[in-house]
């Protein structure tokens, strides 16, 4: 039978704009990074490697291309080992995030980074994540709450809504909470691409030719428009 990440790998490798728009994704995440050891949490079927060399990757669940099976929430790193912690659509599934952060902040080095892209909810993405994408949404939701892992929670299960409120209305709260990191960095971006390429579905609005011009435009608008406008939002956490 099988497995969910069996019908990511077919649906990549059959759509050109997928690729595309993920593509730059992986282009953003790999220009934040500094210099150093990169682990990458949720690396599923490990498409960030076509962007970045000697990458370490890891997935909650086994998979050929994975270096290590692990907990995002529990870290298995020596104290101050890495210099980057990299994640795409991970953060939002995590049971408990305030145990990722607490691990990932033990596991940095000083001056390392935690570069994550994640669903932004915004004026003009929050009817598309609310009623077409598949995952819900809880803007009433404590992104930082404390407790303890439940082993048997579906790995899938998600908030889509748990980035955005910390980069915004709990950001200094996260602050208070996690002394050791910063959040260095928020940009709000993507508008018509991401939705309408259709993600991992088998279908698509957007013709794979128009992929990268449409890209390109919406990178002119970006910074005026991506806070109000953006369906991602990439987050640059430091160490202090």
């Amino acid at each position: 039978m099988d497995s969910p990440l069996d019908g990511y790998r077919r649906v990549w490798n059959a759509k050109p704009v997928l690729r595309a728009v993920y593509g730059d994704f992986f282009d953003r995440i790999a220009a934040a990074c500094g210099t150093g050891r990169t682990l990458e949490i949720g690396s599923g079927i490990s498409n960030l490697r076509d962007r970045m060399t000697g990458v370490i990757t890891s997935d909650i669940q086994f998979s050929p291309n994975v270096d290590i099976v692990a907990d995002a929430q529990w870290l298995p790193f020596c104290d101050s080992s890495l210099s980057n912690i990299v994640m795409l659509d991970v953060l939002h599934h995590l049971e408990y995030p305030l145990l990722f952060f607490r691990g990932a902040a033990r596991s940095l080095k000083r001056g390392g980074r935690i570069i994550m892209i994640e669903p932004a909810i915004t004026w003009g993405s929050t009817l598309f994540y609310r009623f077409i994408h598949q995952e819900p949404v809880d803007m009433s939701a404590d992104p930082l709450v404390e407790g303890v892992p439940n082993p048997q929670r579906e790995p899938y299960d998600s908030n889509q809504a748990l980035p955005t409120l910390i980069a915004t209305r709990d950001r200094e709260r996260f602050h208070a909470l996690v002394p050791e990191l910063k959040i260095a960095d928020v940009r709000w971006f993507s508008f018509a691409a991401y939705p309408l390429s259709g993600g991992f579905k088998r279908w698509s609005l957007l013709p794979s030719r128009l992929a990268k011009p449409l890209l390109a435009l919406e990178q002119r608008f970006e910074k005026a428009l991506g806070s109000a406008l953006g369906f991602r939002l990439m987050i640059l956490f430091e160490k202090r």
